[in-house]
């Protein structure tokens, strides 16, 4: 087992050979708008997984994960044989694409609190001209004093 710091350090190397070899060394139109975004390495570094997003082309489009992961497949022995020359360890880890699931696990979260922000409005314009059912503190007893009895 390796130091976890070691195992870090290793992560961030691959992912910046990784990147770098995208953009300028792989000459793939698949990988045009892969971005790498994270890199796990395994405690005893013989494995690493590169997480990856895909743009669109335009505002309008969408991100091609299939073929973003075929262009990664296709690229997966030249990316090792750079990632084995460029971090100098023993055993070159074997590289492992997976789409990255944060962007859009945080546009979910933004949409959920978009919703719950609208329906806090909509409470509080609701809420605006209510006036209370009862009294305004129905638990509030001014007839009633507090038992001496009771306290004993």
């Amino acid at each position: 087992m390796a130091d976890p710091a070691r195992a870090q350090r290793l992560a961030k190397r691959i992912s910046t050979i990784v990147a770098s070899a995208i953009g300028t060394e792989i000459k793939d139109p698949r990988l045009n708008f892969v971005t790498i975004t994270d890199t796990t390495v395994t405690a005893d570094l013989h494995d690493a997984t590169v997480y990856y997003t895909v743009m669109g082309e335009s505002v309008s489009s969408e991100p091609d994960y299939e073929r973003a992961a075929e262009g990664l497949a296709r690229a997966t022995g030249v990316l090792r044989s750079l990632v084995g020359s460029g971090t100098g360890v023993r055993f070159t880890p074997t590289l492992t694409f997976k789409p990255d699931t944060v962007p859009d696990a945080a546009r979910e979260m933004e949409e959920l609190v978009a919703r719950a922000r609208a329906q806090d409005e909509l409470l509080a314009r609701q809420r605006e001209g209510a006036t209370p059912a009862g009294e305004a503190d129905p638990y509030r007893s001014s007839s009633s004093e507090p038992d001496d009895e009771s306290a004993s």
